[in-house]
């Protein structure tokens, strides 16, 4: 492969790509972007252009690319002791998991690494399966967990769901999706009670009436940002648990002050999960999944079992760094506070394209909903491509997500500083005002 950089390593990447790596691993944009550094909230491509990501490698780079103290502390761990699995004991892996107990909610004290959300996930089913000695499973419609032939099942998309359905005991509820439902515009008690009681009737009417688990996004991250109403998690945790399952939390997108104010997401509606798991900005960037149950689920598990990769000294060492940044930066905080500066920027923008037809999420976890007409909020991902595609030329990197693709997603490192925000509300409307265009 051609080293030098400029146009010709710009295509020698891409003409590997396209021989050497799966189709269906499809990367962003007409012309993929090849990118070669990273620094803050900043990018360079192989031709020496500046991108300003506001989609932080999907919600992964928490506290920047390349946080020079995570970098310091993992160049060191990486020189001293790389890889030992399970099998022994180290130092970074007790010392993230202690770490990670001492924020998580309520009683979820005891962790289990691995090396994605997709293996948390796997790990939070079979832990709530052991524990409760059932197998049914009740998730949300429009929700995406992952890519492994479970995650998949109880994935809600059939864009993301490759195969027939050929597990059983997996069945999905109404998601709280205010935007589309009666409820538009008034996200409120109401309708916490009525997407609350479709669980109950999913139970009552699928199952054999004793389910395992109820697991949910506390918000609905590749399904588009969905907030649900407030009260919407009280009600689902007393369901579940009186037909005697445990709540499954999925922290993977929202977690570590992504929300604003709170380390969790859950935590905005005083829920504590019987089980969560997370991963993504857990360790900005390195491969670490992360299930936390409360000790009496966590010691359920009485059969043998190993992550060769998970609880690795490199990635461990990665967590505690990355948690050690948002603690003294206290992203919960700047993300609350940049949060609300972005939110102003996407309503005005909304304000100004009737197309625009939602604007919604929490924290610097925020979207926009594309539509053709505010009326009847038909689905117009042509546009939203547009919009992505014109922020690329704007310098801007931002995210598409949605059961019909017509979501834009914004959310960028929780370190983001006022002027950089202002930035990326600058050049999205740029964005808009190119994709407004006929």
């Amino acid at each position: 492969m051609v080293r030098t950089a400029g146009p010709q390593l710009t295509e020698a990447i891409r003409d590997s790509q396209q021989r050497f790596v799966f189709p269906c691993c499809a990367p962003y944009y007409r012309e993929p972007l090849v990118l070669v550094r990273g620094s803050g909230v900043f990018v360079e491509d192989a031709e020496g252009r500046r991108y300003l990501d506001a989609f932080s490698g999907i919600l992964t780079t928490s506290v920047g690319h390349c946080h020079p103290d995570v970098v310091e502390r993992v160049r060191a761990q990486v020189g001293t002791l790389g890889h030992t699995s399970t099998l022994y004991l180290t130092e970074p892996i007790v010392e993230a998991a202690r770490r990670l107990s001492g924020i998580a909610p309520g009683r979820l004290t005891k962790c289990y690494f691995t090396n994605s959300g997709t293996e948390a996930l796997e790990t939070a089913i079979m832990t709530a399966r052991m524990y409760t000695g059932r197998t049914e499973i009740i998730a949300l419609r429009h929700a995406y967990h992952g890519r492994t032939h479970l995650a998949t099942e109880v994935t809600a998309q059939a864009g993301w769901r490759p195969l027939a359905s050929q597990i059983a005991g997996i069945k999905h509820a109404r998601a709280p999706y205010c935007y589309r439902s009666e409820y538009a515009g008034r996200c409120d008690d109401e309708a916490a009670d009525a997407f609350a009681r479709d669980i109950e009737e999913v139970i009552l009417t699928t199952t054999n009436g004793q389910p395992a688990a109820f697991l949910a996004e506390t918000i609905l991250g590749v399904g588009g940002y969905v907030v649900p109403p407030p009260g919407y998690f009280q009600r689902a945790a007393e369901i579940i648990r009186r037909y005697g399952g445990v709540f499954i939390c999925d922290e993977v997108q929202a977690g570590f002050g992504r929300t604003g104010t709170k380390w969790f997401g859950i935590e905005h509606w005083d829920v504590e999960p019987d089980i969560m798991f997370t991963a993504k900005g857990i360790a900005n960037g390195f491969p670490v999944g992360a299930t936390i149950a409360t000790p009496e689920i966590a010691d359920a598990w009485h059969g043998k079992t190993i992550s060769t990769f998970g609880g690795n000294p490199v990635a461990m060492t990665a967590v505690v760094a990355t948690l050690d940044v948002m603690s003294r930066e206290d992203t919960p905080a700047r993300s609350a506070a940049r949060g609300i500066q972005l939110r102003r920027g996407l309503d005005a923008l909304a304000q100004q394209y009737p197309w625009i037809g939602d604007v919604r999420g929490m924290g610097l976890m925020q979207a926009m909903e594309i539509v053709e007409d505010p009326e009847t909020k038909t689905p117009d991902a042509q546009r939203a491509k547009a919009v992505l595609e014109a922020a690329k030329a704007e310098g801007l990197l931002v995210g598409l997500a949605g059961l019909f693709g017509n979501v834009v997603r914004i959310a960028p490192s929780m370190l983001i500083t006022q002027d950089e925000t202002a930035e990326v509300v600058e050049r999205l409307g740029k964005a808009c005002q190119a994709a407004h265009l006929p």
